[in-house]
């Protein structure tokens, strides 16, 4: 008798184990589709994931090959890319309607600033994520169906480092720079309406702060360059060029930072 109780017992455990497990990889199922369906609707632009793996007795996962398309307009392929990063959330808050994300941690990522006379790439993406955040219906909208109840987040932490700034400016060329590490905290605490499209807008506004002024300390450094070059050249005499050349290096680089 008491062996078929430690058979039944190892049973169940066996069966539990098995269930948790399938449970994980629907579960890695449902994020990665709603990321890569749900996500284009709101910020319009392709959004694609290798795999998500999510551990639901530790809280801790990963995501491998997110890659950020380019938005209309804009001759970049790609936006952002990031081969992989961690998180962790809390096992027990994904049974609630609102999933506490406990970090996020980039550890490497490649940002491309495309800069044209429309503007960037990452204010296009930024303007429209703000006109799909703008009310209900569009709330609505960047709910993945599959997530059920769509739940909303809570992010503690997030990291970005060792980002890579691809800058690109027509008519002036492209230079690759390192991109200041991003630390944000208290994401949507205190925000009951606070979803992953309201996530997304507020990591890449401080992407897009950072890279502006990147930016525009590197042109501003070009355009000073360029005037001493002019002045050497033309031994000195040809002031008026020089300026005209500084006064555009600022002119951009003012028009790249962030107010």
């Amino acid at each position: 008798m008491k062996k078929i109780l430690i058979g039944i017992v190892i049973g169940l455990a066996v069966l539990f184990i098995a269930a948790v497990l399938v449970a994980g990889f629907e579960l890695n199922g449902i994020v990665k589709r709603g990321v890569e369906i749900a996500g284009p609707k709101v910020a319009k632009v392709d959004i694609k994931l290798d795999s998500v793996g999510l551990s639901l007795f530790s809280g801790s996962g990963k995501i491998d090959g997110l890659v950020v398309g380019s938005p209309e307009g804009f001759r970049a392929s790609q936006t952002i890319s990031a081969r992989h990063f961690t998180f962790a959330l809390s096992p027990g808050s994904l049974l609630s309607d609102r999933i506490v994300i406990k970090s996020i941690k980039i550890d490497a990522a490649d940002i491309t600033y495309e800069i044209g006379a429309g503007g960037s790439n990452l204010k296009k993406i930024l303007a429209n994520l703000d006109q799909s955040t703008s009310g209900s219906d569009a709330r609505a909208a960047a709910k993945p169906k599959e997530a059920g109840r769509g739940r909303k987040l809570e992010v503690d932490e997030f990291i970005l480092t060792g980002g890579k700034l691809h800058l690109n400016v027509t008519g002036l060329g492209g230079a690759t720079l390192p991109l200041p590490p991003i630390h944000l905290i208290n994401l949507g605490k205190g925000d009951a309406d606070f979803t992953g499209a309201e996530l997304a807008k507020q990591v890449l506004a401080a992407i897009e702060k950072d890279a502006a002024k990147t930016a525009a300390d590197r042109l501003d450094a070009v355009a000073i360059g360029a005037t001493g070059l002019v002045k050497g050249l033309a031994g000195g005499t040809s002031n008026a060029v020089g300026g005209a050349v500084n006064k555009i290096g600022n002119g951009i680089g003012n028009l790249l930072k962030t107010k």
